[in-house]
């Protein structure tokens, strides 16, 4: 093999291509929906492999092993991972790259079997990022651009079947086509998907595109090439019945056939009585077989794949999938792994779609490229919504580019090959031109030939509809606008302008502790006509395992290094700055709804009840209402069952251990039959008991039997309904041995090593940080409170401490009021903010516990994590956790832990001595390991030290989370004012 890259006498190539936007392949084949993974030969494994400095750098005498497919950065080279967001990670403006640019050669030997003597031969190249380069026996073959579709090369008049052919493929990291790949993620270089080599007749099926209406018609459109037969015909089934061909429609491209590269067409049709639609709810699937046949009848090629029967259309202001308007409950996914990068297994891509099917999400945007092609056969099969996404985003340069001529090429080329790839797929129901490129020329060049293609789907940009939401003249069909205040679309929605539906294309950003307010945000999407949903960002948090004593990736054997979301030692989840860049933006790529693992992070608790199928819409005359809030299923797929939770709001040392004041009563539910969107009232299954009590309804949902994404018995959601509230707390009667105060006038307890105190501050979130908040917070001095005693005063057996807390521009007024009772104490707090301090973090008490408290027991919201904005996925009941698993680890450690609406809580021993609060109202409690100066210091979990014992925060007022890391801020309803709060609690001993 030669050592010199490929410069064919084409004069466009003759140019360096890495930098010739103009040109975005040559010697590529045409892109097409037909699967030739059947009878291929797999050439993924180890390549020989060498990492040069810049494209026109000689191949030296050194080889190592790489694995294909793969990125090099994730394999011990020294081109490590680099993240950034909207920047590129280079200074050079486009088209051009970097001196300094990674190259990556890639050789192996192929044996071409004997078999395939007289057929044609074609390498598919799955992905390469960014420009792939192909030689075979040192002849150049093709060059592609596209690091996220697959480039295919016709090897027939190279390779000789029976003997061993040399591939040499070459990646050059950095090009002209980087400038459209800004994509927030890690830059990778490599071979990412799969690579094979696959034969077929020299007549065989160039394409075939199939449109599958929800009335039963069908129609198969077959595009046929090569050495042209006379006689040759198309015949198919579905699920085995044949299909009927229009002889009309055979053409043929040339009136001399003899010719060798012909182009043929024919069409099969069909009406299917009974269809069975497709939907995400309603995921039915046919099998549709397309042979191509000689004169003589034999088979020279064959196509099958699992079709489904559907239309999407837009009237109005609706998005109707067969006639129905639907909710879009979306979350937006790249494809990523925490060991191999951006290559991604079949069993990967399955289950995190199961994941999100468990969760109540129904569809995907596959941000920003064309993701791995089995992922649209899975959501095919298990039922999801797809907006396909090109792979075209120039953030950085997004004014330039999206009218620069030069680009228009990529741009038209990009979508144009995505839509090809995947017009079959009944999960694709939105085409999306890319994301943050402005919006220019390019874009309506793209979109005329989608038109034009395809005018069975809308299509989307949200950099054409951000400019006027009404419009009707731009590239988009729908207004996919980013995290827009609800309140901008719920008046958008009820101005009398509105032209298309409102999707919004990202939402809720998922950047640690947050996602706070999205049960506002359904509430209003499900309330007001013309909103249908959107796309949180995003699934991963993009942690990439990594190995602490080197600060490398853990590379594929990392297998088995993290569980629930955690590294293990010697480990941790990697971020921007994490491989020594200095160019990078740190926790951005943090934004998941799920850990680096896929261990789900609690917001897909909250996500799950938001989406329920089934809701308990109200308690009257002794019973309840059932409403199925599906759009298209019955109930008939689902079990139930009714559960009854009681509390008197005592804590005694029974707690949770069968006291029948805190009993959970169950009872098997029969589910009415109804259509989507009807209600049924229903008897409540239970007689209440006249003490008083608190007491709670929950209808537990279940699949009644095995579904392709859960077995049966899954939980699908717990709706839940208050039907009496508490009884207002007495204060018990003064009594016990005197309260016991330090000089500091701070409480003395055996079972408290550290005194409640106030606290005003919390271990920032991202939303806190990049936000702003915390350096008002700061700024105020809230992270570095003074407190100085005023005065102790006893009066009998109470004793009342005022204490000033003094930040660098205000002072805070503390009153604590310690009375002893039974067993314990109870203590009476206020705390006067000043106006100054207008938005703090918490307003609340804290103190830290002896060791060995290692249990949790609590009525409240649970038993995962909840904040005021972020509970309607926590189920008021009784819960008991371990206290090392109430830490919820965050990438990059913040707050974290809290349960919202905790009425009584215990920390117990394995002996069961231990200590118990009483709340005097439902309050935000967390009970971790470190102090929120511990978990502010930190970058990274292996940086944190455990406590010995438990810091417990008991808050009179908590600030929401919001989403203000990318997106508004919580609402004002979850901030809290300057003024006076008061709260009181009791600790007794158990």
């Amino acid at each position: 093999m030669t050592d010199a890259l490929p410069h064919p006498a084409d004069p466009l190539i003759a140019l360096r291509p890495w930098e010739a936007p103009e040109v975005t392949s040559w010697g590529r084949l045409p892109m097409n929906a037909v699967d030739r993974r059947s009878g291929a030969l797999p050439l993924d494994g180890d390549w020989r492999f060498q990492l040069l400095s810049a494209p026109d750098a000689p191949v030296g005498g050194s080889w190592s092993s790489t694995y294909v497919p793969g990125a090099w950065t994730m394999q011990g080279t020294d081109d490590l991972p680099q993240y950034t967001n909207v920047r590129m990670p280079f200074a050079e403006f486009p088209p051009h790259s970097p001196a300094a640019n990674p190259t990556g050669v890639y050789e192996r030997a192929v044996d071409v079997p004997a078999e395939w003597a007289g057929r044609r031969i074609v390498l598919q190249v799955g992905a390469a990022e960014s420009v792939l380069l192909v030689q075979v026996d040192g002849r150049p073959v093709g060059i592609s651009k596209d690091s996220h579709l697959a480039a295919e090369f016709d090897l027939t008049d190279v390779v000789r079947p029976g003997s061993s052919a040399a591939v040499r493929l070459t990646v050059v990291k950095w090009s002209d086509a980087s400038h459209i790949e800004d994509q927030d993620q890690w830059w990778h270089g490599g071979i990412t998907r799969s690579v094979l080599l696959y034969a077929t007749d020299p007549l065989y099926l160039a394409d075939v595109t199939v449109r599958a209406r929800a009335d039963g018609e069908l129609r198969v459109d077959c595009q046929v090439r090569g050495v042209l037969p006379d006689g040759w015909y198309v015949t198919g089934e579905l699920d085995g019945e044949p299909l009927a061909q229009d002889a009309e429609f055979d053409r043929l491209n040339t009136e001399d056939e003899r010719v060798s590269d012909f182009l043929g067409e024919a069409r099969l049709c069909a009406t299917v009585p009974d269809v069975r639609t497709w939907t995400a709810e309603t995921p039915e699937l046919y099998g549709l077989t397309v042979r191509l046949h000689r004169a003589d009848g034999t088979v020279a090629d064959t196509s099958y794949q699992r079709i489904g029967f559907r239309d999407v259309e837009i009237v109005g202001r609706d998005l109707l999938v067969n006639g129905e308007r639907i909710y879009v409950r979306g979350v937006n996914r790249h494809d990523f792994h925490p060991l191999t990068g951006r290559t991604v297994s079949y069993d990967d891509m399955r289950a995190d779609l199961v994941l999100l099917k468990r969760f109540g999400f129904n569809a995907i945007r596959t941000a920003h490229y064309p993701n791995d092609p089995a992922l649209y056969g899975l959501a095919d099969e298990l039922g999801f919504y797809v907006v396909d996404e090109a792979d075209i985003e120039a953030h950085d340069h997004a004014h330039e580019i999206a009218d620069d001529p030069r680009y228009l090429n990529a741009f038209v080329d990009r979508v144009s090959r995505m839509v090809l790839r995947d017009k079959n797929h009944p999960s694709v129901i939105i085409w999306s031109l890319g994301n943050e490129s402005d919006y220019g020329a390019n874009h309506d060049a793209a979109a005329g030939w989608v038109r034009r293609h395809d005018p069975t789907r809308p299509i989307q940009y949200e950099g054409a509809a951000k400019l006027d939401w009404a419009a009707t003249d731009d590239a988009s069909d729908i207004a996919c606008p980013m995290y827009a205040p609800i309140e901008d679309c719920v008046a958008h929605a009820l101005s009398g302008e509105q032209t298309r539906p409102l999707i919004q294309c990202e939402y809720s950003h998922a950047m640690g502790n947050s996602n706070g307010t999205l049960a506002d945000h359904w509430a209003a999407i499900e309330s007001t006509p013309g909103l249908q949903g959107g796309f949180i960002w995003e699934f991963w948090d993009h942690g990439i395992l990594q190995r602490v004593t080197d600060g490398r990736p853990a590379g594929r054997s990392g297998a088995g290094l993290y569980d629930n979301g955690v590294a293990a030692p010697g480990h941790r989840w990697a971020y921007g700055g994490d491989f020594g860049e200095t160019i990078h933006d740190g926790a951005f790529i943090a934004d998941g709804i799920v850990f680096p693992d896929r261990t789900p992070k609690p917001v897909m608790y909250e996500h799950r009840e938001i989406a329920a199928p089934v809701r308990l819409t109200c308690f009257k005359h002794e019973g309840l209402v059932v409403e199925n809030h599906q759009c298209f299923r019955g109930l008939d797929w689902l079990s139930a069952q009714w559960e009854l939770t009681l509390s008197d709001g005592r804590t005694p040392p029974a707690f949770g251990r069968g006291d029948p004041h805190f009993a959970t009563l169950t009872a098997p539910a029969e589910l009415p039959d109804l259509i989507p969107g009807e209600t049924a009232a229903v008897p409540l299954p239970f007689e209440l008991p006249d003490d008083g009590g608190e007491a709670w309804v929950t209808l537990r949902v279940t699949t009644k039997d095995d579904e392709p994404w859960g077995p049966r018995g899954t939980e699908v959601c717990a709706p839940q309904l208050r039907l009496r509230a508490a009884p207002a707390p007495r204060n018990a009667t003064v009594q016990g041995p005197p309260v016991e105060v330090d000089g500091e006038g701070l409480l003395v307890h055996p079972l408290l090593t550290a005194a409640p105190t106030l606290s005003l501050w919390r271990a920032p979130t991202d939303n806190d940080e990049l936000g702003g908040i915390a350096l008002r917070w700061r700024t105020w001095g809230l992270d570095a409170l003074v407190r100085k005693v005023v005065n102790v005063r006893r009066e009998g057996e109470r004793v009342t401490v005022h204490a000033e807390y003094a930040g660098t521009s205000g002072v805070v007024r503390h009153v604590q009021v310690f009375t002893p009772v039974e067993g314990g104490v109870r203590v009476e707090e206020s705390a006067e903010l000043p106006e100054d301090f207008e938005d703090v973090a918490r307003v609340g008490t804290v103190f830290e516990t002896v060791p060995g408290l290692d249990l949790l027991e609590w009525f409240g919201q649970g038993p995962w994590e909840s904040y005021p904005d972020r509970s309607a996925g926590a189920p008021v009941g009784h819960h008991s956790v371990p206290v090392d698993d109430l830490f919820t680890p965050y990438l990059r450690p913040q707050e974290s832990g809290g349960r919202h609406g905790v009425r009584h809580f215990t920390l117990s021993a394995p002996d069961a001595t231990g200590l118990a609060v009483r709340l005097d109202e439902p309050r935000q409690v967390s009970v971790t390991r470190y102090r929120a100066e511990d978990l502010t210091a930190a970058a990274h979990h292996d940086e944190l030290v455990p406590r010995p014992g438990c810091v417990v925060h008991i808050d009179a007022a908590h600030r929401g989370l919001g989403t203000a890391s990318c997106g508004p801020d919580t609402s004002a309803s979850y901030l809290i004012p300057p003024g006076v709060h008061r709260w009181n609690w009791t600790l007794r001993a158990l």
